[in-house]
């Protein structure tokens, strides 16, 4: 009867501590699928700003426009295999702030061509690109065309007009002609147009009083330089020196400050969400512990039979090893499996307006769940089976 009073009370203990690893488990995919999102948008912006080098005002200039002279003067700096003019503008501007974890939506003009030079290729699950001597055309990334809704051949009214709009406010209709393939970091939240309706966007965008003053084709926001093929980094941060020393009015920033502080940024934030998720996993894993050494001062005449009839250290060490394993593995197995469901509910059924995902469950990170999991099973199991082999027989058969 006590035996098998002390064998409920074990499974029970047992379900207990299975339990502690599920939460913990749950806590690491989550909060690591968080993270891998996280990552994704940094590699995306690693890679693309890791193959260019981005030239702008100077810091404390009047203006925050490069004259377009400047395009060429940077084509004749020695390294350099192309440079590209763009402007950027909000595609949902005014409104209420809301909190994001992603790039907003945005709308990005430049020339198509630039694409066959950066590091970061777009492609499309449908239609093509805008071309450059076409007007009122919009390629759309794969995240902004799920938020509104839009397909090849569909209408979309760019920036989309807030509802606090004031009444010079001033948008255009572009007609959908290709939606991006899914790229985990900017381009999904971008909408590309060419660089004559950009310069349409950018009058509209300047004080009425100056949009005849201005000549908008000879002025560009940004300037995006590339090196030929296979130009390395630190090739690229020598090449932005130069720029500097021989094109005088702009500033072009070392590529790699800006990965740099991407992978500062992410590394920060990994920290902080994966060490919360594993702080829950240690207490599960101090409940396994706590859960095989109780196992073991329960089955002392139980280890002293074994012993009795020729049970070696290793049998009986192996015995909880292996009990302990367990638990961490099925904790985690099951751990994992309500981390995933919890993620593809939220990306599938709650997902924000803006059609953004907020979780990213990769390969790495299933490994790393489940495989932390039964390995901090089979450690916290370590001293009880140790504990267990050492019991000396004799005495353990006198115990009840």
């Amino acid at each position: 009867m006590e035996i098998l009073r002390n064998v409920t009370r074990h499974k029970l203990r047992s379900f207990l501590t299975i339990s502690g690893i599920v939460i913990g488990v749950l806590a690491l995919t989550t909060m690591g699928a968080l993270a891998e999102n996280f990552n994704a948008l940094i590699d995306g912006g690693v890679k693309y700003f890791g193959g260019s080098i981005q030239v702008g005002p100077p810091d404390g200039a009047a203006a925050n426009f490069l004259p377009m002279s400047k395009v060429d003067e940077i084509k004749k700096v020695d390294g350099v295999a192309a440079a590209f003019p763009s402007y950027q503008f909000s595609a949902k501007p005014g409104g209420n702030f809301v909190v994001s974890f992603g790039i907003p939506d945005t709308i990005v003009a430049g020339d198509p061509e630039e694409n066959n030079y950066s590091a970061l290729k777009l492609t499309y699950a449908q239609g093509r690109g805008a071309t450059a001597n076409s007007r009122g055309e919009v390629a759309l990334g794969s995240t902004i065309a799920k938020e509104f809704n839009k397909k090849v051949g569909d209408a979309i009214d760019l920036p989309v007009k807030p509802a606090d709009a004031k009444p010079d406010f001033v948008n255009h209709t572009f007609t959908v002609v290709g939606i991006l393939n899914e790229t985990k970091t900017a381009p999904d939240t971008f909408a590309y147009i060419n660089l004559a309706d950009g310069q349409t966007l950018l009058r509209d965008s300047l004080p009425v009083a100056l949009q005849s003053s201005f000549d908008v084709t000879q002025i560009t926001e940004g300037i995006s330089v590339y090196g030929k093929p296979g130009t390395s980094l630190s090739a690229l941060d020598k090449i932005a020196d130069q720029i500097n020393s021989q094109v005088t009015g702009v500033k072009a920033t070392k590529p790699s400050d800006l990965v740099n502080g991407f992978k500062s940024g992410g590394a920060i934030f990994t920290a902080i969400t994966t060490a919360a998720a594993l702080l829950a996993l240690i207490i599960g894993g101090l409940s396994v512990v706590n859960t095989m050494f109780m196992s073991v001062a329960e089955r002392v005449r139980e280890i002293g039979l074994k012993k009795a009839v020729g049970a070696t250290t290793r049998d009986i060490m192996g015995e909880f090893l292996i009990e302990a394993t367990l638990i961490g593995l099925i904790g985690g197995v099951v751990g994992y499996g309500l981390g995933v469901g919890v993620v593809v509910l939220r990306n599938t059924f709650f997902a924000p307006a803006d059609g953004s995902s907020l979780f990213l469950i990769t390969p790495a990170l299933t490994i790393f769940a489940i495989g932390f999991a039964t390995a901090l099973g089979a450690v916290a199991g370590v001293l009880p089976a140790w504990r267990a082999a050492r019991l000396d027989p004799v005495i353990a058969l006198r115990m009840e």
